[in-house]
């Protein structure tokens, strides 16, 4: 899944931040003292300390419990003023591009009508009279109460001369003008392409949205971004991120234009994020890798790791590939993007180069045929292959110990649970939601647990993914009691799977994502104790400090 949620400060508010940290301390021996200080052990197990020591080379030299001595000949000190102090967050599953694409275009997500949509879109069009394409996304049909997908009709109403292309909220669905028709010569003879649907009047001429592969119909008539809107984009996208006490992150669908602009940062040393990096496609792979997986680059600031596929779409756009046809859409079971004998090729050809598999699952059907799939390979091709499964939404309730027995990484959402809830029930029925979005019994069944936000799609904020993963209600505090609460999760488990097992997800533990010697000096401090807060503590808690391998990168009171 993949669009955009929200806004951004204005760009220029880099070149603030950058002034604000230009006196802070490049990595050097620093004791980071007066903290309430949290990690996981090499068991999983809490640890406690009050101190913390960074080496020259930006790692944890070691930790202090309380009643330890601590050294006095450091270069540094840093008072942590009590607050209480964790290893950096990693979002296991987000789209880096994305969120500082979406920062610098037109956001719906907040809009709650279609009414307020077309006023938003109209005078994003009137403030940006230069921009040859409208593009921007966020819009859910399903939030405005519509009961339908919008037309293209009703965007010719508020920009008649330009053509405008907007991403529905999960990335699946594209919204698109009578010019954009034109400018991508889409007619009612426009056939629907493999994996995708058109969406189409009674008369049969395109009403204006395009779902999955349909989508790509019109985006390969959008002029590509240049280089710089590129290295903009990611700059943004980082400032958001630290913002959230994100220091590291998987990063789904790598393009060969997004590798380089990671590495152009990478190589002017502004890349202060941790991006495991999961190309988009084989051969995306195969461009930006060659024939194995890369080295760690930039000091453990970058990898590209493997592979995402896409099996199926969304459920919002009812794409998301199940069993049995939709309870609101007798006709429909969803849009499988590949037959079996394409995905199996497509995972041995990844599995071959020792590339980690990524594969986006959203339906039973295609949790299904990811399962059937991996237990196949698993007989050729062995060893620590660490096997993904992206969303795993709806799993088939009799097929959720696979997981475990397969021993792979289930990268969740929590927040497109409170999200989804609602659109979920009236998808899938009463009969069908045992299996979903099921952390628990996916978890206690021996699976990993890697926790993200699947940005834009969802505002990158972990802590608010801790809140709903232990509670299981939204910001509002509904449903009551949390939404088939035998599916939340302990708190040690939630920290757990937005840092440590971040980092084992991504073949890099033991490099960062817990606070032990030796280890990449990422932390946070915050207002609040992830393991002693409640939901709503959880949701109110704010970042005062974020730290990438010994460094500052945010501080709140700079903003």
């Amino acid at each position: 899944m993949m669009s955009r949620r929200y806004l951004s400060a204005p760009a220029a508010g880099l070149a603030m931040l950058t002034a604000a940290f230009s006196a802070a301390p490049a990595p050097a021996d620093m004791l980071v003292d007066n903290v309430d200080g949290i990690t996981l052990g090499e068991e999983g197990e809490v640890i406690r300390f009050v101190a913390l020591r960074v080496d020259d080379d930006g790692k944890v030299a070691e930790i202090f419990e309380r009643g330890d001595d601590l050294p006095r000949d450091v270069d540094y000190r840093l008072d942590g003023e009590g607050r209480t102090m964790a290893p950096g967050f990693i979002d296991s599953h987000l789209h880096v591009m994305g969120i500082g694409f979406g920062a610098l275009t037109l956001d719906l997500s907040q809009t709650a009508s279609l009414d307020e949509a077309l006023a938003a879109i109209a005078r994003f069009a009137e403030e940006n009279p230069s921009r040859p394409w409208i593009l921007g996304g966020g819009w859910n049909q399903e939030q405005w109460g519509l009961g339908r997908f919008p037309t293209a009709a009703e965007l010719d109403a508020v920009v008649p001369d330009r053509p405008v292309y907007l991403t529905r909220v999960d990335g699946h669905a594209g919204w698109a003008n009578s010019r954009a028709l034109e400018r991508a010569a889409i007619t009612a003879k426009t056939a629907d392409p493999d994996g995708g649907r058109i969406e189409r009047l009674a008369n049969g001429q395109p009403s204006g949205v395009f779902v999955d592969a349909a989508e790509t119909l019109v985006t390969r008539h959008i002029p590509a971004p240049r280089p710089a809107e590129r290295d903009l984009a990611l700059s943004e996208a980082q400032k958001l991120l630290h913002a959230q006490g994100v220091t590291a992150a998987a990063d789904m669908g790598t393009s060969i234009e997004d590798w380089q602009a990671y590495r152009r940062a990478g190589d002017a040393g502004t890349l202060t994020l941790r991006i495991m990096a999961y190309a988009g496609g084989v051969e995306a792979m195969d461009i930006i890798a060659g024939s194995n997986p890369t080295p760690w680059l930039y000091d453990d600031r970058l990898r590209l790791n493997g592979v995402k596929l896409y099996l199926d779409g969304a459920l919002g756009s009812r794409g998301a590939w199940l069993k049995e046809p939709y309870a609101d859409d007798a006709d429909n079971t969803g849009l499988p993007l590949l037959d079996p004998a394409q995905l199996r090729n497509r995972m041995s050809r990844a599995a071959i180069g020792n590339f980690q598999l990524a594969i986006h699952a959203i339906g039973d059907a295609a949790n299904a045929e990811v399962l059937s799939a991996v237990r196949e390979l698993q007989e050729t091709y062995t060893g620590d292959r660490r096997w993904r499964v992206e969303h795993a939404q709806v799993v088939d309730p009799s097929e959720l110990s696979q997981f475990g027995e397969l021993g792979l990484i289930a990268s969740m959402q929590p927040v497109h649970q409170t999200s989804d809830r609602v659109m979920a029930e009236a998808r899938l029925g009463p009969q069908r939601l045992d299996g979903a979005y099921a952390w628990r019994t996916i978890a206690e069944n021996g699976a990993t647990l890697a926790l993200g936000s699947d940005a834009p799609v969802e505002r990158p904020d972990p802590l608010t993914g801790m809140a709903v993963a232990i509670s299981r209600v939204d910001d509002a505090g509904e449903p009551f009691g949390g939404w088939r609460p035998d599916e939340t999760i302990e708190r040690e488990r939630a920290f757990a799977g937005y840092t440590m097992n971040g980092a084992y997800a991504g073949f890099a533990e033991g490099r960062f994502g817990r606070l032990l010697p030796g280890e990449r000096a990422d932390f946070v401090l915050l207002d609040v104790d992830p393991l002693m807060a409640n939901e709503r503590n959880l949701r109110d808690a704010e970042v005062a400090e974020t730290w990438v391998g010994g460094k500052l990168v945010y501080r709140r009171d700079s903003q």
